[in-house]
Formats: structure tokens, sequence, C-alpha cells
């Protein structure tokens, strides 16, 4: 007799085997010791002398003496009591907004410069991003030996008749702070620029076109299309350069060495010379502790709020 098919015995399915502890331990990814290694490191040595340092803030320690006294907080007292300090915070302060708000004006508009079909645009490229490959220290000896008295700058001034623009760029309080800026938007101009670049390259050339066939000029397609798709590489920028400017050091004290006088102290160069020079340690180490609260005020609040500028022309 023949049986339908309905009929037909179907064998029930074999039970999967249980998967053995080693696929399973490969499921739920690698091994969180295998971090261990790079954690003790980095423990060692960043986490461990960090918190020896804050500790150190709160002490008269001179760097060398093992007896030293915890004085709370005195060190930060005598901080606001002393208009060195004072001074060092808002060089600090004002050289870091106007490197971030010239050198990335400076590195958009160069950027709109090389963005086209020029045939020298590559080597126009190479030429503005090579002074960013320097080294920062070397870039600030060049500088100082061409902005002194008997520097390059002020013998050109003076070879094409323009004798009273000659300055002491350098030892001039009111010009030394913003000679010292100038400096560093020439060497970092073109890596401001790079960023930029790279961010008008990501835009289609669609949009731009649609917004020329609907009338809209050179000035307002940079408004309304650009500028908007330019937020992410806008966000980098600013980022990298306000917090560069606030930890600046390599080309202050090689330029002016913070001088003259105070004129250019940044903290940055003022917790050197009271650690290595007045042999303040824990004043210094103080100072320290301000400058990274101020770089993770900067930073976090630039963060948000760029993220959030982001998301919104997103």
């Amino acid at each position: 007799m023949t049986v339908a098919p309905s009929e037909q015995l179907v064998k029930p399915p074999m039970p999967r085997p249980e998967p053995t502890a080693a696929p399973r331990r490969r499921q739920q990814g690698p091994p969180w010791w295998f971090a261990l290694p790079a954690m003790a490191l980095f423990a060692f040595v960043v986490i461990v002398p960090s918190v020896r340092g804050v500790y150190y803030a709160f002490t008269d320690w001179d760097g060398l003496d093992p007896a030293y006294s915890f004085v709370g907080l005195g060190n930060f007292v005598e901080m606001t009591a002393d208009p060195a300090a004072m001074q060092a915070i808002w060089h600090t302060l004002l050289i870091a907004v106007a490197i971030t708000v010239i050198q990335n004006g400076f590195g958009l508009l160069l950027a709109l410069g090389v963005n086209t079909i020029i045939k020298s645009r590559n080597v126009l490229r190479v030429f503005l991003f090579a002074p960013a490959v320097i080294t920062p220290i070397v870039t600030a000896y060049l500088w100082r030996n061409l902005l002194g008295p008997d520097g390059a700058v002020n013998t050109l001034l003076g070879a094409v008749g323009l004798d009273s623009w000659r300055q002491d760029w350098l030892g001039d309080p009111q010009l030394a702070l913003w000679s010292v800026v100038a400096v560093i938007v020439w060497q970092f101009g073109g890596y401001s620029m790079v960023i930029f670049l790279a961010g008008l390259q990501s835009i289609p050339q669609e949009i731009h076109e649609a917004a020329a066939i609907d009338g809209a000029g050179p000035v307002r397609r940079f408004w309304s299309v650009t500028r908007p798709l330019l937020a992410p590489a806008l966000t980098i920028n600013l980022m990298l350069s306000i917090i560069g400017g606030i930890k600046l050091f390599d080309q202050v004290y090689a330029l002016t060495g913070g001088g003259p006088g105070h004129a250019t102290d940044t903290l940055s160069t003022l917790i050197y010379k009271d650690a290595f020079t007045l042999g303040e340690f824990g004043y210094s180490i103080a100072l320290a502790v301000i400058l990274t609260i101020i770089v993770a005020i900067a930073s976090t609040g630039q963060y948000f709020f760029l993220s959030r500028n982001e998301k919104a022309v997103s």
C-alpha cells in the first residue's frame, strides 16, 4: 500500500549540540585581560604621576628636599595675589582665542583658494602645508632671527622705504605677543587648510550646481551650502586650535622666553620657570593643575557646543 506524502513520517530535527566553553568565550568577545599590560603601563606612566602631582600642588616642595610641608590651598591663594600668574592666565586665554580665530580663518581662505581647477593647485597645497611639518622649535628660532632688530623683516622694510614700520618685534611688550601669534598662524595655517580642504572635497559638486541654477551667488552658496557642510571639519580645527593654544610652550619660550618681562608669559612658560629656575615645584604644579582645568573646561564645552551645532545642520 502506498503511503500518502502527508502521512509519511517526518523525522524530528536533531537537537543542536550545546556550544562548548571555547566557542562561548569567542562569542563574548576577547578576554578583557588582554588590555591589562597596556592599562598597567598607562597607570604607571600617567595616572600615578598625575595623582602624586596633584598632591604636591598642596605642598611647599622645592623639587629636591625630601622634607616638605602640607600647605593646603596656600599655593592657589598665593596664585590669586601673584600678578605674573594672573597675567600668564590672561595671555594663555588671549593667545588661544587669537590663534583659534585667525588660524582657522586663514586656513579656510587658503582651502577655498586651492580648491579650484588651477593647474598649480597641487604645488600650492604642498607649499602652504610645508611649514606644518617643520619642528616648532626650529620654526621659532628661524623667526627669532627674522624678527630681530637687524633681521630680514626690518631689512626688507627699510629696503622698500618703510623705515617707519621697522620695529623691535619681539622686544616691544606691545608687539611681542602678537608676533608670537603671527608665527604660530604662519606655521599651522596650512594644517587647518588641509582639514578644511578635505571637508570641501567631500561636498558633492551637484549641490553647488543646483544652488547656482537657483540663482545663488558665490557668497550665498558658501554661506548656505558650503558652511553648514563644513561643520565636521570646523569642529576638528577648532578643537585642535584651542587646546594647542592653551598648552602653547615651545614657540613662546624659543621666541621670547616669556619676555620682555612677563609680556608673553603663558601658564606653560611660567610653570617651567617656577619649577626649574625658582625651585618652587609645589607652586608650579598648582599652576599646572589650573592649566589642566582650563583645558578640560574649554575642550569639553567646545565639544558639546560644536557637536550640537553639527546635529543642527545635518
